[in-house]
């Protein structure tokens, strides 16, 4: 029987359970044991409790190189039909989606995800960020917060202050970045990260991503990100790959919150599988890590850039490899809700990172 089965009382009991794991060495166990905890009874201290033994377990995964499930090959001739086919839910594989990246960049995935999922997220992302907001007009030290949630009682549990271990620190500068960019990080806000791995844990992406992956996937601080945008005067192209580096093997979801494309911000993208890294910093590029209009016109060949509109639910799957960027112009009035995910084979997970495990 496993250790998630064996405590069957209430939060406290069980994070007395976790805490003898591990001083066990057994982090993994805890995180199945306080998951099915907090299934039974939410409770703010398993969640933040959670948040930190992800990352902490993190250590205990076999980290031994292993070959990708997936041959080595390059992009696949696009099919001459639409220009980015869906694949239904219902008949969604890691094969099906590796075969749509390797054609068209991504995977297009409508109505992934359940309406009242949907409604449950927006109402989180919008607590994530009041708790956000709220700690940082009062300020915030680790003196006064960061080892003990009671201090943050008034945010918790949607918004609550990870700070990482050893080399890998967050720099203050990094985090008000990401806000001012109309995003929070995930793993800060605890019961959204519980959520959001509930939700996906019932669409079977948890197993989906594992078998692409070829080992259990692993999260980043980084690179999981709330997000409510608003309409933005302009956005600049991009690869991922241009800055997670080299070596790794990774897949993102993209899941929109909110009909987005028309009147409110959605993603301009190449529907086409590109085989390298695209100059950056050139073709009229903003930003020295970003694509310029003009390469992005030399990259895309023959293949239109598109616009979809999606609504709320629908899924893009893509990896370090594609070509995208923010859709807005001036006639786009709504914030769009979403929520972005990397997910990385920990045999090769970037060293820059902050991980947690799935």
């Amino acid at each position: 029987m496993s250790a998630a089965r064996n405590v069957q009382a209430g939060p406290r009991d069980a994070l007395a359970a976790a805490d003898k794991l591990v001083a066990e060495g057994r982090c993994l166990d805890a995180v199945d044991l306080l998951t099915e905890a907090n299934r039974r009874e939410r409770d703010t201290a398993i969640e933040v409790r959670l948040v930190r033994l992800r990352n902490e377990a993190y250590a205990e995964l076999d980290r031994s190189p292993t070959e990708s499930p997936w041959p080595d090959e390059g992009p696949r001739p696009l099919d001459g039909g639409e220009a980015l086919p869906a694949i239904d839910r219902g008949e969604i594989t890691s094969a099906a989606v590796r075969d749509s990246i390797l054609r068209y960049g991504c995977a297009f995935v409508p109505g992934l995800v359940a309406q009242e999922d949907v409604d449950m997220l927006v109402a989180g992302i919008d607590h994530a960020f009041e708790g956000c907001d709220a700690q940082a007009e009062r300020g915030w030290s680790r003196e006064t917060a960061g080892d003990d949630p009671e201090a943050d009682a008034a945010t918790l549990p949607w918004y609550y202050r990870f700070e990482g271990a050893g080399d890998l620190t967050i720099k203050g500068e990094t985090r008000k970045f990401v806000r001012e960019g109309a995003g929070v990080w995930t793993v800060e806000s605890p019961r959204m990260m519980f959520q959001f791995l509930e939700v996906l844990e019932r669409t079977g992406l948890r197993g989906l991503i594992g078998d692409y992956l070829g080992e259990r996937p692993a999260l980043t601080l980084k690179k999981s990100t709330l997000r409510r945008t608003p309409p933005l005067p302009y956005a600049d192209w991009h690869q991922d790959g241009a800055f997670l580096g080299e070596g790794i093997r990774t897949i993102n979801l993209w899941l929109s919150l909110s009909h987005c494309g028309d009147d409110a911000p959605g993603l301009d993208l190449v529907p086409r599988r590109l085989d390298r890294i695209v100059e950056t910093g050139s073709g009229g590029a903003i930003f020295p890590w970003s694509v310029g209009p003009g390469t992005v016109e030399e990259a895309r060949e023959d293949v239109p850039v598109l616009r979809p509109r999606f609504k709320p639910g629908d899924a893009l799957l893509f990896d370090e490899m594609f070509l995208h960027r923010t859709a807005t112009d001036e006639t786009m009035t709504r914030e769009r809700y979403a929520i972005e995910s990397w997910f990385f084979a920990p045999s090769v997970y970037p060293g820059d990172q902050i991980p947690f495990v799935w």
